[in-house]
């Protein structure tokens, strides 16, 4: 036994008040002495019916080892405020109780420790190295509340393979090193609330394959704050049979010195804080109210029965340097090398919940499935020049709302099933990603994207949405109403402003707020109702409207107003930039027809043939002046067929001017010699100028002179004529039949 007067030994004493003939007693013999008698003063044996007996050490120093391994102790062992010169040896030993209570220890050695009761280490509890309870059988709860484990660049906690009945209740803990608990069994709550976890060289968790019976809580504490990690979470495979809840805490990753990325592992993420790869959490997992990492929170193939929750988390990568506002000057950060958010494969039974989120960083969600509701209002999310979101066939039963938002980047989310609506009514996208060719990507890519309801790109609250670079909805199917209203589409770092190509939807809304900077692609999409504008129409690039087709419009053209109908005429030609493609004319015709407004669908029939004409003139070039007179001719004469009253009126003034033409003319001889003919003007015009019909007198008389030509005239003008009469009036009955 040490003596009192020993300085080597006095320098270890944390207990200064304490006499001397107290400070230091050989911790076998104390036990041994305690078990022989009850001493009646700070060592007493207290017993208790039906509880074992509890021995009580407090304000000494104890030298040696305390060896009780292999040795089964049916007493409750309860240290206050002691220091021990070794680490307590409780290997395979089988204890009723042990607390150690505002002490020093250098360690404790437990493995196959057996507790029948609680084991605790509380109340400002210092360990300066490791505690081993690997393959510990607890029938208790473990307790560290408001200890503190210090083994830096080791293990302050070794537990694996740890079975408690109860709780392991961590509430205030402080640790340096590693918390390794892999394969831990817990039948209660698994508590760090207020927790401050350090390892910045590796895991300050290290929960791999644990199993909690109740909550895991990384929370805020009332009396000392939020739960703070340096280093990482690691729990992959772990089971949470109820909520996860990082609510409020701080993540910090280790430094960039000691972070490894491995070449052949293109998604592993070494900036992470949280990696739970195959976790599977019964209740919701909660990051929100405060929550703030500064890397990656990675849980990929996961499985979480409720809800994401990450409302008011702040997960920024940028080391502080993303302002989370669009800049006019100064250097803007991004795009992050590393991602924010990594959730591929995981399934949420309930819903994600981003509400004013603040994230610097990629959001990662490859093959997630959401059956309920994703929630992103108000959010930020930034990666300039890179993807903001990646969600290659994302999946939600319910809506996908990101109302008035702001992103840095570019949404992807080819492939995507949304149950209902996507509503990003009064964002901001800004920024979008580059190709590896250093083309620019989209600022929404959602080709083939299946949205069961609405896609909403609209104003909202007077706040317009704007995007910077393409609306790209290759494919897509939207169920209801797709909507642009009011929207502010492209800028100069884009060629095309939106592309629509073989989208399908039931009402597409294209009243935009401002011009469009950039193509509109339009090709061989459909919809049932079309709502535009002039400013639409006005786009600074080329409208691609082939194989475009509507039903309807949204404010249908009155029946008598052709000032509507001429004005869109002009929109057409003005946004194919004055390119000749007939399948706009025909299919705003159809339309027009469809409705039943005849007149009109022959007004932009005409229009058609006449910039037909047009085009054909500018590819003739020695011919273009025949065409365009050609072309004049049947616009006047007959509306290029498709005014066959024009044509009647023509015939019968045909009619007319041969009739005089002939009346004043001497009458001609019959052809026949023999005949003996009365000579009719009216009856000999009429004969040339119907064709089949025979009146019986085109071939009887013989003309000559300049009555020859007019003759021929007529014949031919008769043909063009009653070709055109006999073709509208085909066209009539066809549409009553």
């Amino acid at each position: 036994m040490a003596e009192p007067g020993d300085t080597g030994a006095r320098t270890l004493d944390p207990f200064e008040e304490y006499p001397p003939r107290w400070a230091y007693m050989d911790v076998n013999l104390v036990v041994r002495e305690a078990l022989e008698r009850d001493t009646g003063g700070v060592l007493r044996l207290v017993r208790r019916p039906n509880v074992a007996p509890v021995l009580t050490v407090s304000d000494k120093f104890l030298v040696g080892t305390l060896d009780l391994r292999a040795v089964e102790f049916p007493f409750l062992l309860d240290f206050v405020r002691c220091r021990f010169q070794n680490p307590p040896d409780l290997r395979q030993a089988k204890l009723a109780g042990l607390e150690f209570n505002r002490c020093w220890l250098p360690g404790l050695e437990g493995r196959n420790l057996r507790c029948d009761n609680d084991l605790s280490l509380t109340d400002g509890t210092v360990v300066d190295g490791t505690v081993d309870l690997t393959d510990a059988h607890i029938d208790g709860s473990l307790s560290l509340r408001d200890a503190e484990l210090n083994n830096p660049g080791g293990l302050a906690l070794h537990a694996d393979r740890l079975i408690l009945a109860g709780a392991l209740l961590g509430a205030r803990l402080k640790t340096r090193g590693e918390l390794r608990i892999p394969g831990l069994r817990s039948g209660g709550n698994v508590n760090f609330a207020g927790a401050r976890l350090s390892n910045p060289n590796g895991y300050s968790l290290n929960g791999n394959g644990l199993h909690v019976g109740g909550n895991l809580h990384l929370t805020a504490d009332p009396r000392t704050g939020r739960f703070t990690s340096t280093g990482r979470l690691f729990l992959p495979s772990a089971r949470i049979e109820s909520d996860f809840s990082m609510r409020g805490a701080q993540l910090r990753p280790p430094p960039d010195e000691v972070r490894e990325r491995p070449v052949s592992e293109p998604f592993f993420d070494p900036q992470a804080t949280l990696i739970a790869d195959r976790i599977r959490v019964s209740g919701n997992v909660d990051a929100d109210h405060g929550f703030d990492s500064t890397g990656t929170l990675r849980i990929v193939n996961a499985y979480v029965g409720g809800s994401v929750r990450l409302s008011g988390a702040l997960i920024d990568l940028s080391g502080g340097q993303e302002p989370f506002e669009e800049l006019t000057e100064g250097p803007r950060p991004g795009p992050y090398q590393d991602l924010a958010v990594h959730f591929d494969g995981t399934e949420i039974r309930g819903g994600i919940d981003a509400r004013e989120a603040r994230i610097a960083g990629q959001v990662r969600l490859v093959d997630v499935v959401v059956r309920g509701t994703v929630l992103l209002d108000g959010s930020v999310l930034s990666n300039r020049g890179g993807d903001a979101v990646e969600g290659r066939r994302f999946t939600t039963g319910g809506n996908l709302d990101g109302r008035n938002i702001v992103v840095f980047g570019s949404i992807l989310l080819p492939g995507a099933k949304i149950g209902a609506n996507l509503d990003l009514g009064g964002s901001r996208l800004i920024s979008p990603g580059h190709y590896r060719d250093r083309t620019r990507k989209p600022s929404v890519d959602l080709r083939v994207t299946n949205i069961g309801r609405d896609l909403i790109c609209a104003i909202r609250a007077g706040r317009a949405f704007s995007s910077h670079g393409e609306i790209r909805a290759r494919r897509a199917m939207i169920g209801r109403e797709t909507n642009f209203r009011g929207a502010e589409l492209g800028s100069t770092l884009t060629g095309v402003a939106l592309n629509a190509f073989g989208l399908i939807t039931q009402e597409l809304r294209l009243d935009v707020g401002t011009v469009p900077r950039g193509r509109i692609v339009l090709r061989h999409a459909r919809c049932a109702s079309l709502a535009d504008n002039a400013r639409f129409w006005d786009s600074e690039g080329r409208i691609d409207l082939e194989d475009f087709r509507y039903d309807a419009l949204a404010v249908p053209i009155d029946l008598e107003d052709d000032a509507a109908v001429r004005e869109r005429l002009r929109w057409l030609r003005h946004g194919m930039r004055d390119v000749y493609r007939p399948g706009p004319y025909e299919q705003f015709a159809a339309m027009l027809r469809a409705s039943g407004n005849e007149e009109h669908a022959a007004t932009v029939l005409i229009a058609k043939q006449r910039w037909r004409y047009v085009a054909l003139a500018e590819g003739y070039r020695v011919l273009g002046p025949m065409v365009r007179v050609w072309s004049w001719l049947q616009l006047w004469m007959v509306g290029y067929g498709y005014r066959p009253m024009r044509a009647l009126l023509w015939l019968v003034a045909c009619l007319v001017a041969g009739s005089m033409w002939f009346a004043l003319h001497p009458a001609p001889v019959e052809a026949n010699a023999d005949d003996r003919l009365v000579w009719s003007p009216l009856l000999y015009t009429l004969d040339t100028l119907i064709p089949i019909v025979d009146f019986g007198h085109k071939n009887r008389w013989l003309v000559t002179g300049a009555s020859q030509w007019i003759s021929a005239t007529l014949i031919a003008a008769g043909w063009v004529l009653a070709t055109t009469v006999a073709a509208g009036l085909t066209r009539m009955l066809r549409r009553t039949s």
